[in-house]
């Protein structure tokens, strides 16, 4: 069965706005970019923008231009409707943003719109409220300041697709605050304000009298403002003139910004971006962009505006030819700030010192699912503690002590060397011990009495310490474990003097006994 011819209707007025609506106002940042647009063409030096969660509820902007005539307001959101042009001949020399006429008839049919203007030779301002690009009632009289006012309230109220397609509140007003941020970078004799409804700080603020380097600064920081390099090139036979800042080879970040303006139009040209960014990739690291704000003057007769519903598109003749020699600029002035690189310190203050806790210690990558096992450490750093710290040499006193002793042990000694041992060796030895360890080499003394003279009693000699050269190594190991904790630290001794005193007068007593049992031997 062959297939029925299809019957061509006509499209209902309000269907076709709604298209064509949506074309044009595709986000809230569009609605506002228009409205902008619209407040330069009247020569405003202070625009004022507010915005609630995102624009989607409210987009209020305010300007001190030339304002609307009463006159105009019945047919001011209607299509086809504008001041800025007569003829399609005309378009050829267009030199103000809008020539359409379609901004606030497209806002109109997708949300609900509040106008109050005054002009500046209007005795009192005038207000009226648009529904589908139609005046809902005759403008009413009120007080207000020379400009425009412009309302814009339930944005995509009636396009149910378009509002869930849209990004979070938070999302949209970054988008605004971009928008606004590059039309005030550009403008740097009108003051621009963005912020949210019933904030008192703006999210941006530049003043009138403020360069284009010092909005620079206000809206992307001193870290971009101070690595700015001017550049400007004329080309006659091109036909174009080009000025504006570009950050030099110490400045990189993530994300390339770049801020075209075209004859005063905020526009995207992704040769020219990829162009200079070619350039730079010979002086940034990997993966790493520049901040370009570039701002072209070329012929009208050479642009053409009307390629993109949004504006945001623009196509000119010799553009290849303009391009490189843009790029050819760029890379002369990087060229030349090449040969040296800035870097910021920061001076104490007299007096002032840094501690050891404030140095910064570079961070090693470890990840808290990586964990290393004690038997699998490996020191990789030189400030780290090593084994050895734990293996300190004794003390000089106790080496002196072992040294004597193995030379005490190897001299041959005969028995009237024996005999002659007297308590003043014995102190001498109490002098070289530990005072936690002079019980136990008395003790040691009197169980080695038998070496120096055979005797059935109790008061024996005391005669001179003399360890085996055996046992000079678990002496020393026992001297070390006595002296040193685990850490490698001194041990912490408690002396008991009353003891010290009590043990040195019972040497002396038995020492005086022992001369005494040799004098009386001798005799007899």
């Amino acid at each position: 069965m062959p297939p029925t011819a299809g019957v061509i209707r006509r499209l209902d007025e309000t269907v076709v706005n709604r298209i064509a609506a949506g074309e044009v106002i595709q986000r809230p940042a569009n609605a506002i970019k228009e409205m902008i647009e619209n407040c330069l063409d009247a020569k405003s030096t202070s625009i004022q923008v507010i915005v609630k969660e995102g624009g989607m509820k409210l987009i209020q902007i305010q300007d001190n231009g030339c304002g609307i005539r009463k006159e105009d307001m019945e047919i001011v959101c209607e299509r086809f409707t504008t001041s800025k042009l007569q003829s399609f001949e005309d378009l050829s020399s267009i030199s103000t943003y809008g020539f359409r006429g379609e901004a606030l008839a497209s806002i109109s049919h997708v949300a609900h719109v509040t106008i109050t203007t005054k002009t500046a030779d209007g005795k009192c301002a005038y207000r009226a409220t648009y529904a589908d690009g139609k005046l809902k009632a005759p403008p009413k009289p009120c007080a207000g300041n020379q400009g425009t006012q412009i309302s814009v309230e339930d944005l995509f109220y009636n396009v149910s697709t378009r509002r869930k397609a849209l990004k979070s509140a938070s999302e949209e007003h970054a988008r605004i605050v971009e928008v606004v941020s590059r039309y005030a970078i550009h403008n740097s004799g009108i003051s621009f304000s963005v912020k949210k409804q019933g904030e008192t700080m703006a999210d941006v603020r530049t003043l009138s009298n403020a360069t284009t380097v010092d909005n620079i600064r206000t809206v992307f920081g001193n870290a971009v403002s101070r690595e700015l390099i001017e550049v400007g090139c004329e080309d006659v036979k091109l036909a174009f003139k080009m000025k504006g800042y570009v950050t030099n080879a110490n400045y990189s970040m993530k994300k390339c910004i770049f801020l075209l303006f075209i004859n005063a139009r905020l526009v995207e040209s992704s040769a020219l971006k990829k162009a200079i960014e070619t350039v730079y990739a010979a002086y940034l690291p990997k993966n790493t962009h520049p901040f370009l704000y570039l701002s072209l003057e070329i012929a009208p007769q050479n642009v053409d505006v009307n390629v993109h519903p949004t504006k945001h598109e623009v196509h000119f003749l010799h553009e290849e030819s303009i391009i490189e020699r843009v790029q050819q600029h760029i890379e002369s002035k990087l060229l030349g700030s090449n040969s040296s690189r800035m870097y910021f310190t920061q001076t104490l203050l007299p007096g002032a010192s840094i501690s050891a806790s404030e140095v910064i210690k570079p961070s090693t990558s470890k990840t808290s699912g990586d964990k290393v096992y004690a038997h699998q450490m490996v020191r990789t750093d030189a400030r780290e503690q090593k084994l050895d710290a734990f293996l300190q040499p004794l003390p000089k006193q106790q080496t002196d002590d072992v040294q004597e002793s193995h030379k005490a042990a190897e001299e041959p000694r005969d028995d009237k060397a024996n005999e002659e041992c007297s308590a003043t060796d014995a102190l001498s030895d109490l002098e070289m011990l530990d005072a936690s360890d002079l019980l136990s080499s008395v003790e040691e003394s009197e169980m080695q009495t038998g070496n120096c003279e055979p005797s059935t009693s109790s008061d024996s000699v005391l005669p001179r310490k003399r360890p085996r050269a055996e046992s000079d190594v678990e002496m020393e190991n026992t001297e070390k474990d006595r002296t040193m904790t685990a850490a490698s630290a001194p041990r912490r001794r408690v002396i008991n003097l009353t003891s010290v005193l009590s043990l040195q007068k019972d040497i002396e007593d038995r020492a005086h006994k022992s001369r005494c049992n040799i004098c009386i031997s001798t005799i007899f």
